[in-house]
C-alpha cells in the first residue's frame, strides 16, 4: 500500500471520475494508495474541505494557512489549536516561508510561521513545513521556536543537503514529490540519496507538480507510485520496499492518521 503524504484533494479535477469525489477516492484506493493526507492552505476553504473528506477513513487532514498569500485570514494561535481538535486533523500546516513568491517586507510570513509552530507544540500535532528560497530563515525560526518539540515534515523538499541535514537533526522527515523525476532535478536527486530511508516520505502535492511522464498535466494521488519508483532507483531498493518504509514513516510522523 502506498501513502500520499501531501495532497490537496479539494482542488483535484474530477473530470475523469464523472465529477464524483466518491468515485475518485474509490479508484485511487483501488490503484494502491491506501492513505492520503489532505493539506490545508487557508481557513476560508477549510470548512468545505473538512466536509468533503469527512466520510473517508483513508483521508486525514491538516489545518493551517500557506505562506504564499498575504491576504488570507490570519489565524491566531488559539484558533489553530481549537481547529486542530477537529476529527481527522493530524497536523498543523502547511506553514513556513516562501521567498520565491514573496515581495517586500515579509515579516508577516515569519510571524505566521511562528504562530503555527507555537500552536503545533501546544496541540501536540506535527508540522507540515513549506520552504522555498528561505533556507536560513526557515531553519533559524524552527530553532528559535523549538519546532523539534512538535516534529513533522519538510514537504515537497527542493532545497539542498545542508538544509535537509539540519532538519533531519531536529527530527523532521523530508518528503519528496514528483519534482525528483524532472530532468533538471539532478541536484535534488542527489539529496534523495543522502536522506535516510527512516526519515523519508513521498507525496504528490496534487493537483500540482505531476511527475514524469505526466508532467504538465493535473496531478493525482495515484501518481505517487512514480515518486516511489524514482526513490527506489536512487536508493537501490524495490518499489515495494520504498512503499513499505514510507508507509511506516508516515504513521510515525502522523500517528493519528487512519485512527
Amino acid at each position: 500500500m502506498l501513502v500520499d503524504s501531501h495532497c490537496h484533494l479539494d482542488r483535484v479535477a474530477l473530470d475523469h471520475y464523472d465529477n464524483s469525489f466518491d468515485q475518485f477516492v474509490q479508484e485511487t484506493v483501488e490503484s494502491g494508495v491506501g492513505q492520503m493526507l489532505c493539506v490545508s492552505i487557508d481557513l476560508e476553504s477549510w470548512p468545505a474541505m473538512v466536509k468533503l473528506v469527512e466520510p473517508y477513513p483513508q483521508i486525514s487532514i491538516s489545518v493551517g494557512v500557506h505562506p504564499n498569500d498575504k491576504d488570507r485570514r490570519e489565524p491566531s494561535v488559539e484558533e489553530l489549536i481549537e481547529l486542530s481538535q477537529t476529527p481527522k486533523v493530524v497536523a498543523i500546516g502547511e506553514t513556513g516561508l516562501d521567498y520565491f513568491h514573496g515581495e517586500g517586507d515579509l515579516d508577516w510570513q515569519r510571524d505566521r510561521f511562528r504562530r503555527h509552530i507555537c500552536a503545533a507544540i501546544t496541540a501536540k500535532k506535527p508540522l507540515i513545513i513549506h520552504t522555498r528560497q528561505a533556507k536560513i530563515d526557515t531553519i533559524d525560526i524552527m530553532r528559535e521556536e523549538n519546532a523539534a518539540e512538535a516534529g513533522g515534515v519538510m514537504h515537497c523538499f527542493t532545497e539542498d543537503w545542508p538544509m535537509a541535514k539540519q532538519a533531519l537533526e531536529m527530527g523532521f522527515f523530508i518528503s519528496f514529490s514528483g519534482i525528483i523525476t524532472f530532468k533538471n532535478a539532478a541536484d535534488l536527486r542527489e539529496v534523495v540519496q543522502y536522506v535516510p530511508m527512516e526519515q523519508l516520505l513521498i507525496e504528490t502535492d496534487s493537483p500540482y507538480l505531476a511527475p514524469v511522464p505526466f508532467r504538465g498535466k493535473p496531478n493525482q494521488p495515484r501518481y505517487v507510485e512514480k515518486v516511489a519508483a524514482c526513490v527506489a532507483e536512487l536508493k537501490g531498493l524495490t518499489p515495494d520496499a520504498v512503499a513499505k518504509q514510507t508507509r511506516e514513516n508516515f504513521y510515525r510522523c502522523f500517528p493519528l492518521a487512519g485512527v
